[in-house]
């Protein structure tokens, strides 16, 4: 089951530590279990399942079927897993108001719609991104007055421009 928790997380794109903060484990129980230490709780598969939805429980705790459930098992696809271009899975965040809060941020005031609202992701990034105003100062003109070059041989020269 280890293999099966590291190929999750590799398909995510998730270093161990990240992988561990998103499923809501600290990060030496994940490395507890990919050095074959301790094995794999319950609990760590319901953290799993919670968190990805999409991905199928025979497959994490016994290696039967597909990795993710089927695309055409629901009604309309809405429940399967997001794919991308090259048919990767990816993560949806469209949820994201409904988890727990990151710890520090309980106090920080979101927006209605969800911290990622409107957002679809790496293929799907809207190009509509507020401009930065850019202001120019005005700096007096600067003149070069020496360049030096430095030799492997512990030499240099020096440079001065003619007035």
């Amino acid at each position: 089951m280890k293999d099966r928790i590291r190929k999750i997380m590799e398909s995510q794109h998730m270093t161990q530590q990240v992988f561990a903060s998103f499923i809501g484990v600290s990060p030496g129980t994940l490395s507890s279990i990919f050095t074959g230490r301790t094995n794999p709780t319950l609990n760590i598969v319901e953290s799993i399942k919670s968190k990805i939805p999409s991905l199928s429980t025979d497959w994490l705790m016994f290696g039967k079927g597909q990795m993710y459930l089927d695309i055409s098992a629901s009604e309309d696809g809405a429940n399967g897993p997001k794919l991308s271009e090259d048919g990767q899975p990816m993560l949806d965040f469209s949820g994201a108001n409904n988890s727990a809060p990151i710890s520090g941020s309980s106090s920080t005031p979101q927006n209605e719609g969800g911290l990622f609202q409107g957002r679809q992701g790496v293929y799907g990034t809207p190009n509509n991104y507020p401009q930065a105003a850019i202001k120019i100062s005005d700096k007096h003109e600067r003149k070069i007055t020496e360049i030096r070059i430095f030799y492997d041989d512990q030499t240099w020269e020096t440079f001065v421009p003619k007035k």
